[in-house]
């Protein structure tokens, strides 16, 4: 048998392999998708993978994630229980990618490293079940119940390299979006979350900072005048934002099971674009505009975190939303600065602000607005 594994070049998915050649006697062939990794982990993670007995593929997709996925999150406002969708946004598009490969090999089985407890194995299978219906799905981890620890000692056991130890087993999971820590001493609440797991949000730059991100039909192009393509506005804008310590995020997250867990983020780029994008939408778009768009952006952010990124409503909420995006065009200025972004001006060609109807200082006619109803006042 053949399967097709979704690698990442951790601690599970480098034990996986082992696994399913052992213990369910498969030929493997590993798909590592770059949706913003860096080069050094990506060849460490292909060099792994060759080493360890299997056939390695290692796709590009970036440009397709920051366009496709990150785009339509801004557009849908889309954050879960506060904070920005990261993980759940890139696992979809990792799945895809995974089939494909699947096809292309000719294989029969596809698998995953993800345990019983987390939220990935959800979205993984749902878009294998969507997707490749005809296929087996294999879940190492979860089907023979190891905890991370046993994993530990399996690598060891089996020489298979790996990126953690017993006195620092964080699990982390990055792409352009954002970056999530778990696990370790982070598993208790009561802990402080020690400076040493942050990368991207350490404090560089002590002076605040003006940022002006352009936008255009919801979606942004420019950072401070200069055109950007997808992936390198959000690289920049992780870089701009990071540096002011701005996105990190420590939340006990309600997951998918209902387990509470402890989950820490950092997410730059999104916690600033995020906000430069909502006051955008608060200039152009009518309060029943703003107000049913709550909804719908809420039911996008549940569908996505759930990984039902395959479920039709989700496309029929992305047309609701994509026709909100036709005015959504306009500049924003950000100040960044120590941990906080916050928003200074926002203009916009289909601005519906009115300074001589909002103001108390200009001559107007009072009375005119005896007549309104209550929903247009």
């Amino acid at each position: 048998m053949k399967a097709v594994l979704a690698y990442s070049g951790g601690l599970d998915t480098s034990v996986c392999i082992k696994l399913l050649q052992e213990k369910y006697s498969c030929k493997v062939v590993t798909v590592t998708v770059d949706v913003g990794i860096s080069k050094d982990e990506l060849k460490e993670a292909g060099d792994k993978a060759k080493k360890l007995g299997a056939k390695h593929y290692t796709i590009d997709a970036r440009e397709e994630f920051a366009r496709d996925y990150i785009f339509r999150a801004i557009k849908a406002n889309a954050s879960y229980e506060g904070y920005p969708l990261s993980t759940a946004l890139a696992r979809p598009l990792i799945a895809s990618k995974v089939v494909d490969v699947a096809r292309k090999e000719k294989a029969d089985a596809l698998a995953h490293g993800c345990t019983g407890k987390g939220n990935d194995q959800f979205r993984f299978e749902a878009v294998y079940r969507s997707k490749a219906p005809e296929m087996k799905i294999i879940a190492p981890i979860r089907e023979l119940n190891l905890t991370r620890k046993e994993s530990i000692a399996y690598a060891r056991k089996k020489n298979v390299p790996i990126p953690v130890d017993l006195n620092k087993p964080f699990s982390i999971d990055e792409n352009l979006w954002g970056r999530n820590i778990e696990g370790g001493i982070l598993e208790n609440p009561s802990t402080p979350t020690p400076e040493e797991v942050y990368e991207w949000t350490k404090i560089k730059a002590h002076e605040p900072e003006i940022v002006e991100v352009e936008f255009k039909s919801g979606v942004p192009v420019a950072i401070n005048g200069k055109k950007l393509n997808p992936v390198e506005l959000i690289v920049k804008m992780n870089e701009l934002a990071g540096k002011h310590g701005v996105g990190r995020i420590d939340i006990i997250e309600d997951r998918i099971l209902g387990i509470k867990a402890r989950e820490n983020y950092e997410c730059p780029a999104a916690a600033a674009l995020l906000a430069a994008h909502k006051q955008l939408e608060q200039l152009v778009l009518t309060r029943s505009e703003l107000k049913f768009k709550e909804s719908v952006d809420a039911a996008w952010s549940e569908l996505v975190y759930k990984g039902l990124w395959t479920e039709p409503l989700r496309e029929d909420l992305d047309a609701f939303i994509d026709k909100t995006q036709e005015r959504v065009t306009g500049r924003v200025k950000l100040k960044l600065h120590s941990k906080s972004c916050s928003i200074i001006t926002r203009e916009s060609p289909y601005s519906l602000y009115s300074r001589e109807a909002a103001s108390f200082d200009e001559k107007a006619d009072q009375r005119s607005m005896r007549g309104l109803k209550r929903n247009e006042t």
